[in-house]
């Protein structure tokens, strides 16, 4: 098994006195008590490969909540001159600023300030910041995202070419000549509203090219290194989204037949327990079918869940259950909320993830697909639904209800796939994969060892 295998074990737990250490900060001391544990031979296997998991969860935790308090104010204020420290805590108690003890002590999350910007206007506009894939309305005063939804009503369709870019390198500090170095970076795959995929250029000369069907679809290269230098990919797809009349049934549903995984646990972040199974009964109530259902579900996510940025997903446990317990989270762990509660209630769902794609901007994004008969597969996109919640736009919410934008770009169409080849480091993201991976020597290399570049170099609607 491969290291990133051990993920599935997680919902093991961990023994108390970890726990404990943990969640006090004492990070030392649990990987010092898990250690003691793997070293004896009585340990159950599932519980090693937990404990396996979560002894480098704990060592990548703290760089996601690098701020002492006096540290974030100063971060805010260096924005708001007249930034409150009263102000700050009022944040904290409500849920809006994110912490973990370390060593005893708060700290805060890295992207807390990211997060206050994108979904608090006032406070982004007392901080002076344009949250990154803002736009401006057109010169009728209509949205980007609207549009597409207009368009799509009226002409049944909405299509976009796009011509992307995407790059990996090892940072110059860590590159040693000589280095055996991997690196895989994203590919559109082979997806219902994907077509037309080309590979326009690879450099250098590629190790694998894996086929559009491979669940996380990657370009690998796999190279000793005299030299440092960029590992770059350039593609070209179609995206076209279909406008779904839900209140007209069709004959004959849309897509291939579910498959049994659609409808399955997905250790540890989609399970099965009495706390899933209850919230997915009451939030049901009495509805009948599974669109109607699923529609109740994503009103739920979209009214109540507020978007925060996420600390790595290398360091989360129980994703779905946490979200519907804290009623937060960002577009990964939404989408797993949504899939969660559909196959929980027997509903197939499932994963869908890769890139937003517009003019000027690029960005990772999740969402995800369910089947409701007779319409057969629908796409949901619960992040986004929220956003149009938050933004007043109730027609924007219902309409990712179903429904997508063709301003985007799927590479996964699986959450905690494998890659098509070995991989025998940690990744950065053990279960998705929109901005590449890179190993050195045999080791996963981090987020702060590389750079990761992606960029939309060209895009056209067609008709």
């Amino acid at each position: 098994m491969e290291l990133n295998g051990n993920f599935h074990a997680l919902h093991a737990g961990l023994p108390e006195d970890v726990r404990r250490m943990k969640e006090h900060g004492d990070f030392e001391g649990a990987l010092a008590a898990i250690e003691r544990r793997l070293a004896c031979g009585n340990m159950p296997a599932e519980m090693r490969y937990a404990l396996t998991a979560q002894a480098e969860m704990i060592r990548r935790l703290p760089g996601n909540f690098p701020y002492r308090r006096d540290e974030a104010l100063e971060l805010v204020r260096a924005h708001i001159a007249d930034f409150g420290a009263d102000e700050f805590d009022e944040m904290v108690r409500d849920g809006r600023v994110e912490w973990i003890y370390v060593n005893g002590e708060p700290r805060y999350f890295g992207r807390f300030f990211e997060t206050l910007c994108k979904v608090d206007a006032r406070f982004a506009a007392r901080a002076g910041v344009v949250p990154a894939g803002t736009e401006p309305p057109d010169e009728n005063g209509e949205s980007r995202l609207d549009r597409a939804a207009r368009l799509m009503r009226e002409k049944g369709s909405m299509a976009v070419r796009f011509r992307c870019r995407a790059s990996l390198r090892v940072k110059d500090e860590l590159f040693r000549p000589g280095m055996k170095v991997s690196a895989a970076l994203p590919l559109p795959c082979a997806c219902p509203s994907q077509s037309g995929v080309a590979i326009d250029l690879v450099s250098p000369q590629p190790s694998l090219l894996a086929p559009e069907d491979a669940p996380q679809r990657v370009v690998v290269w796999n190279e000793t290194m005299e030299w440092n230098h960029d590992f770059s990919v350039e593609f070209s797809f179609t995206r076209r989204q279909n406008f779904v009349d839900l209140s007209r049934p069709p004959q004959q549903p849309r897509g291939e037949a579910p498959q049994l995984d659609d409808t399955a646990e997905l250790p540890p972040h989609v399970l099965f327990t009495p706390f899933m199974k209850s919230l997915a009964r009451e939030i049901a109530g009495g509805a009948e079918t599974a669109l109607e259902k699923a529609r109740r579900f994503y009103d739920f996510i979209t009214l109540n869940v507020k978007y925060r940025f996420m600390p790595d997903y290398f360091c989360l446990e129980d994703i779905a259950a946490s979200c519907a317990r804290n009623l937060t989270g960002d577009c990964g762990v939404q989408a797993l909320l949504l899939i969660a509660l559909c196959r929980v209630s027997g509903i197939p769902a499932r994963w869908e993830s890769g890139w937003v794609t517009r003019p000027n901007f690029c960005s990772g994004h999740d969402w995800m697909m369910f089947y409701a008969p007779p319409f057969g597969w629908l796409y949901a996109d619960p992040s986004f639904g929220g956003g149009a919640a938050r933004d007043g736009n109730e027609a924007r919410r219902q309409f990712y209800f179903g429904h997508l934008d063709p301003w985007r770009m799927a590479a996964n169409t699986a959450f905690q796939a494998d890659f098509p080849v070995p991989w025998e480091g940690w990744r950065c993201d053990p279960y998705d994969n929109q901005s590449g991976e890179m190993l050195c020597d045999g080791r996963g290399l981090r987020w702060y060892e590389f750079t990761s570049a992606k960029e939309v170099v060209s895009c056209e609607e067609l008709e």
